[in-house]
């Protein structure tokens, strides 16, 4: 009996150890990323800055108004694109209003950057946008560009 329990527990590591996680099958796009990225700020001369996250963002206009923090509800317009220019989702000129909660990691950290008013671009890496799975026309692993004006802190 005593034989049988502790091959059970063996048996128990050992299935665990080989177990193949969601977690293990994500691809590392970071480095590819950070090279698109930078070759990106140097190819249209940007002056952007880099966060802990590894966001990228470039601040043309920091704004006058109110500065929202990561639980705020915002009015955004903005036009998203890949590091080629192709367009893949943009707002009208009145914006979308959104909770920063509710949107991509790239986002919610970056829309903190401006007050009312400001404007700039957020050079976003896969890990804090749709990661490598991707979802609906953004493939995984993409680096996404937003240029963003953050109309309103709601």
């Amino acid at each position: 009996m005593k034989y049988i329990i502790v091959a059970l527990v063996i048996n128990f590591f050992i299935s665990c150890s080989n177990d193949t996680t969601s977690d293990q099958a994500i691809i590392d796009y970071t480095g590819q990323n950070e090279k698109e990225i930078n070759e990106y700020i140097e190819k249209h001369n940007l002056n952007a800055q880099k966060s802990a996250s590894g966001l990228h963002y470039v601040i043309n206009e920091l704004g006058s108004g109110e500065q929202p923090n990561v639980n705020s509800n915002v009015t955004v317009a903005y036009k998203g694109y890949f590091i080629d220019g192709k367009v893949f989702d943009q707002s009208d000129s009145k914006g979308i209003t959104v909770g920063l909660q509710e949107v991509i990691k790239g986002w919610t950290e970056g829309i903190t950057y401006f007050k009312e008013g400001g404007s700039g671009i957020l050079l976003i890496p896969s890990h804090l946008g749709y990661g490598s799975n991707g979802t609906n026309g953004i493939p995984g692993g993409s680096v996404l560009v937003f240029d963003v004006q953050l109309i309103s802190v709601n």
